[in-house]
């Protein structure tokens, strides 16, 4: 891997939350499977989405598009590794 992609923000997440490793407690990882969205952060993320294919979103709203993107890879790395802890070979 180049370091521009070694330094890149989901190359270093994938680092730390590690979603092959498999050693989260039963509780921890059903708990974190139980993490997302609500209803209306789904609502405002498809607004955002389509005003950006209109191209109609401003500065303000495509930062909170962005940031909704960088929280919803956060959880998609923590539930990996959650579902990952939970299948029937995985430490205990």
């Amino acid at each position: 891997m180049n370091a521009s992609l070694e330094g890149s923000e989901a190359a270093i997440l994938d680092r730390v939350l590690r979603p092959e490793a498999r050693d989260w407690l039963r509780p921890a990882a059903e708990a974190i499977l139980s993490l997302g969205f609500d209803e209306q952060d789904h609502l405002r993320m498809s607004d955002l989405l389509t005003k950006a294919k209109a191209g109609t979103l401003a500065l303000d709203e495509a930062a909170t598009l962005e940031n909704y993107r960088r929280v919803g890879r956060l959880l998609e790395l923590m539930k990996s590794r959650a579902r990952r802890s939970l299948q029937p070979d995985a430490a205990a």
